[in-house]
């Protein structure tokens, strides 16, 4: 698995994530369908161009969020995650379009022993999603539960 343990997290590394996605309209309806979110600015498109000052639907901000995490977790935490403890600090500075392609950079911003479990640890990870353009769209401070070397 290529996830760290807890030990080998160190505060202020920064990882920049190899994997990049670019987001198609089919990303935005099937989430924003699957999630029942009838919001006319993620799947109505004719409304977006005559209602908003977008003038386009927007990507679904919760499936920017998961994007971003899902992104980092290659590099991060798969295979040696207990699992999420919460979410903070989440942004969403700039719209993302259908068309955009996101990268991402996740930077170990804290970490703590457990005390409750000897065998784990807690990582606090900045993500921050940027589009093509290096424009940041989202950004969230997230609180993983992570295995220890055994």
């Amino acid at each position: 698995m290529p996830g760290l343990y807890y030990e080998e997290f160190e505060i202020g590394h920064v990882f920049t994530h190899s994997l990049t996605r670019t987001v198609t309209e089919m990303d935005n309806m099937l989430f924003s369908n699957m999630t029942l979110n009838p919001q006319p600015l993620h799947i109505d498109r004719h409304f977006c161009e005559t209602q908003t000052e977008w003038g386009q639907p927007l990507v679904n901000s919760i499936f920017t969020l998961g994007l971003m995490i899902g992104i980092s977790v290659n590099d991060t935490t798969v295979g040696t995650t207990i699992g999420n403890l919460g979410m903070t600090d989440v942004r969403f500075p700039h719209p993302l379009f259908q068309g955009d392609s996101v990268h991402c950079t996740t930077e170990v911003v804290a970490k703590r022993e457990s005390k409750s479990r000897p065998d784990a640890g807690i990582v606090e990870f900045e993500h921050k999603a940027f589009n093509q353009n290096d424009i940041l769209v989202a950004s969230c401070r997230r609180q993983a539960f992570m295995k220890k070397k055994g």
